[in-house]
């Protein structure tokens, strides 16, 4: 599967775990994992608790996701 075939959504990370895995807070109040893509790891983007992030969801597997963006 593709990254553009991601669903987009905005949340907020709520716990940095181990491994570089992240449990997010999204909009919906849907809590979910999500890890770093891989330009955010190559270009050394730092994600703490607190961030706003765009996450990209699977619609297969809606538990799991990518943190595409981090906001200002």
């Amino acid at each position: 599967m593709a990254k553009d075939d991601l669903v987009q959504i905005e949340g907020s990370i709520v716990d940095a775990g181990a491994g570089g895995l992240y449990k997010v807070k999204l909009e919906n109040g849907v809590e979910i994992r999500a890890k770093l893509c891989g330009k955010m790891r190559r270009y050394n983007i730092r994600v703490v608790v607190g961030d706003k992030v765009t996450v990209g969801v699977s619609p297969y597997d809606p538990t799991h996701g990518l943190v595409m963006y981090r906001h200002k």
